[in-house]
């Protein structure tokens, strides 16, 4: 073999100025954070199950000590999560629901929270059936587009507003900087001392290739990284991200304090479809599109939400706020002639061959959620009709396949 060592020395080492960093979200998922492998060079951070690191000495305790305060293979994704979403803080959690439950431990008990109307029914079980009872927490739900009355709903106690856009599974968008300067402008004129209101954006449908809300002046992300973080449907988890410094050392003490955290091989996996997220996202979405306009002009369809139609009466925000209008179209079926709702539904699932029925969404297979039965199962049938869910609501999660071969399929199982 060739000896390609400097003949002066291997310890001389030529260094140069690199380009600045990039702000693209394809370059930032691949080389976004602290991923170096200090060991061995590795090119993909390794996974490090340890949970105790060595100390050399008393009072000489390297970077780690203990996997629930911090762990190798998820620091490496945490830093490259925080840079995707723009922020500088991020802790990784065991699941979304995790994500959601450690934002709530910011309050104190007995404060109120404003949140959007028609979130995911995990969201809104957290919220009604336990926080309400272990926080004694009060939730007023309205329409976060309406500044009016969202300014008109804060309360002395109010210390949250928790927007999801687009919203599970009506795609409902949020202007989100129009809701930050109306909060902050209310706080301003009514002088109000304390904390300010934590305004928290869910993005996990939308993911930081569409929108950024940071940027648009939230306060923190919440991601189900399980979705379109992870994009192979083999792992689950969830984060909170911020830019905001008193508040990454709160929620850096209270992740290590609660201990919900994500286990390496989860941040391995987040991680590593991290990568690609991206190219994953802009395939996904121009097949969303394609599907959303199909179905639109579907007999067999009543109703379509998709942010980006011409006919939705939002195209405008999501035009000036997203990249496109998601990778997730949801659609209402009619019922066949001579047949019950139930009776279509399983005609119509019977019927498909590469759309599968199955909780979550986000991965490169095309997934439908029967939304009154799986992601907003556990509220009641007049809480979904409030918000919109019916029987005959599917929640359809586009993948990467052929979108013709998608639509294809779409059009047979809606044949009667």
């Amino acid at each position: 073999f060739c000896d390609w060592r400097d003949p002066e020395g291997s310890s001389k080492r030529l260094k140069r100025t690199p380009i600045s960093p990039s702000d693209d979200i394809a370059t930032v998922s691949i080389h976004g954070g602290d991923q170096h492998d200090p060991g061995h060079g590795a090119i993909f951070p390794p996974i490090t199950t340890a949970t105790t690191f060595v100390q050399e000495n008393l009072g000489e305790g390297g970077a780690f000590c203990y996997s629930r305060v911090a762990n190798p293979t998820r620091k490496a994704y945490e830093t490259a999560l925080a840079d995707v979403e723009g922020g500088t803080y991020c802790t990784a959690t065991a699941s979304g629901m995790a994500a959601v439950g450690l934002a709530l431990e910011l309050l104190p008990a007995g404060t109120h929270a404003i949140v959007m109307t028609g979130v995911y029914g995990g969201t809104h079980r957290l919220f009604e059936k336990v926080r309400r009872s272990s926080m004694q927490m009060d939730f007023t739900y309205t329409n976060l587009n309406d500044l009016n009355t969202v300014c008109q709903n804060i309360r002395d106690n109010t210390r949250m507003i928790w927007v999801e856009s687009p919203t599970n599974p009506l795609l409902e968008l949020v202007d989100i900087a129009a809701l930050v300067d109306a909060v902050r402008n209310f706080e301003r004129e009514k002088n109000r001392t304390g904390e300010r209101i934590l305004i928290c954006a869910d993005n996990t449908f939308a993911t930081a290739w569409n929108q950024r809300p940071l940027r648009l002046g939230v306060d923190i992300v919440m991601l189900s990284t399980s979705k379109y973080i992870g994009g192979h449907s083999d792992m689950t988890g969830g984060a909170l991200i911020t830019s905001d410094a008193a508040l990454s050392d709160r929620l850096n003490f209270l992740k290590s304090a609660v201990g919900g955290i994500a286990a390496p091989f989860e941040a391995y996996l987040a991680l590593r479809g991290l990568k690609t997220l991206a190219i994953r996202m802009e395939r996904q979405c121009s097949n969303a599109l394609k599907v959303a306009q199909f179905l639109e002009k579907h007999p067999s369809v009543s109703e379509v939400y998709y942010p980006l139609l011409d006919s939705n009466p939002q195209v405008e925000l999501c035009r000036r706020q997203m990249r496109s209008g998601g990778a997730v179209v949801t659609a209402r079926i009619k019922a066949m002639a001579g047949k019950t709702e139930v009776e279509t539904l399983r005609h119509f699932f019977a019927g498909l061959r590469y759309w599968v029925l199955a909780e979550s969404l986000g991965g490169v297979e095309s997934t439908i959620n029967h939304s009154a039965s799986m992601s907003h199962g556990s509220m009641s049938k007049e809480e979904r009709a409030a918000v919109g869910v019916h029987d005959t609501t599917l929640r359809l999660s586009v993948g990467i396949e052929s979108v013709d071969d998608l639509i294809r399929d779409l059009d047979h199982a809606l044949k009667p």
